[in-house]
């Protein structure tokens, strides 16, 4: 276990290297649909949950969704194992080594304040907005490079991945949703209640709030987006894994039972926990939507970055937000943040994989 002191010297002295990933995206429309990835896992969840969803729903359909890579265009070229299908445009590849990622002003002002805040180590490098083909970006640094074929795991963190804000101009606007029905029953059939099933629509809010409750997000505060192992291009679906053995089993799937690969894990978890407890920036912000991102490589090198700060949203009045306490709609603006970290660390910890080289 990591001493403070040692921790305090990591936070001090880690390396500069970050990595661009992922765009943010309106959590209260995710389904299947909407966030199907292309990725090689075997863990006895996601084999089950392949089982059960080939005998549901048409795999045509699922396809066409990939939202978390950045990587498009020459980038398909460079990253094989990339697969874009869903909200082209939305990244575009830049020169010497970045990525073009589209512009959102929350996202931007975020990533200024944090190249000066203690957590600066752990976040992708910002390196201002650009206009390309009449667009704005924002341009940030592109490390895979270091990594060679790398396997990528992303964890959507908190209890919830909607602000609150969404929620109620959701909920002015209320009108039933015949297509957010659809996408509930495609996760599973059994959710809607007697009155929705006969009219076969549900309202946003209630689409928003239940879908955080079918995943691990509500019960351990976070949830697995995707993973991609390797050379893997499986098809396979996280947004049902939601008890803490289901993820664990991801977990080692992810790591092919490898015990060097979850220590370091588990101290770069650690260290990035300390120093969320020291920044400012973290205390004053309600962070909704935003990932803890996994790599790691043949070589053994594992890092993680914190990402996707598009609906990332400072707190008014000067409140403090502890990132544990659970959200009350209308009381406070927690988010569950550390909540999640406190329990992921907790998983891998409890992995029990045996030595053995990464596949």
């Amino acid at each position: 276990m990591a001493t403070l002191e040692s921790v305090r010297h990591s936070v001090v002295t880690s390396h500069s290297n970050f990595l661009t990933v992922r765009n943010g995206m309106d959590s209260g429309d995710l389904s299947p649909s909407d966030e199907e990835i292309e990725f090689g896992c075997t863990c006895p969840p996601c084999l089950r949950q392949e089982r059960l969803t080939q005998s549901s729903v048409s795999w045509s359909k699922i396809r066409k969704v990939v939202h978390w890579s950045p990587f498009i265009q020459s980038y398909k070229k460079k990253y094989p194992w990339v697969q874009i299908a869903g909200h082209q445009g939305s990244f575009k590849a830049g020169e010497n080594g970045t990525i073009l990622k589209k512009y959102c002003e929350k996202e931007e002002t975020a990533l200024q304040v944090l190249m000066t805040d203690v957590l600066r180590p752990y976040i992708p490098e910002y390196k201002g907005v650009v206009t390309k083909d009449a667009d704005k970006f924002v341009r940030m640094q592109d490390l895979l490079e270091d990594f060679d074929n790398p396997s990528v795991m992303d964890c959507k963190m908190g209890t919830r991945t909607y602000l609150e804000e969404e929620l109620k101009k959701a909920k002015e606007k209320t009108k039933l949703r015949p297509d957010l029905f659809q996408k509930m029953i495609s996760i599973d059939m059994s959710a809607p209640t007697d009155v929705e099933a006969e009219q076969k629509a549900i309202t946003k809010p209630r689409y928003m709030q239940w879908r955080e409750h079918v995943s691990s997000s509500a019960t351990l505060g976070f949830r697995i987006e995707g993973i991609k192992k390797g050379e893997g291009h499986s098809n396979k679906k996280y947004y049902k894994i939601r008890e803490r053995s289901e993820v664990s089993d991801c977990f080692n799937s992810f790591i092919d039972s490898h015990l060097g690969i979850r220590d370091k894990y588990v101290k770069k978890l650690t260290i990035i926990k300390a120093t969320l407890e020291t920044s400012q920036f973290f205390r004053s912000h309600e962070v909704i939507g935003s990932s803890l991102l996994f790599v790691h490589d043949k070589s053994g090198r594992a890092e993680v970055w914190m990402i996707d700060f598009g609906k990332t949203t400072p707190l008014p009045g000067g409140q403090k937000n502890n990132h544990r306490d659970p959200w009350r709609e209308g009381v406070n603006l927690e988010d569950g943040y550390l909540f999640g970290l406190d329990n992921m660390i907790e998983v891998w910890k409890d992995l029990e994989p045996t030595p053995g080289p990464i596949s």
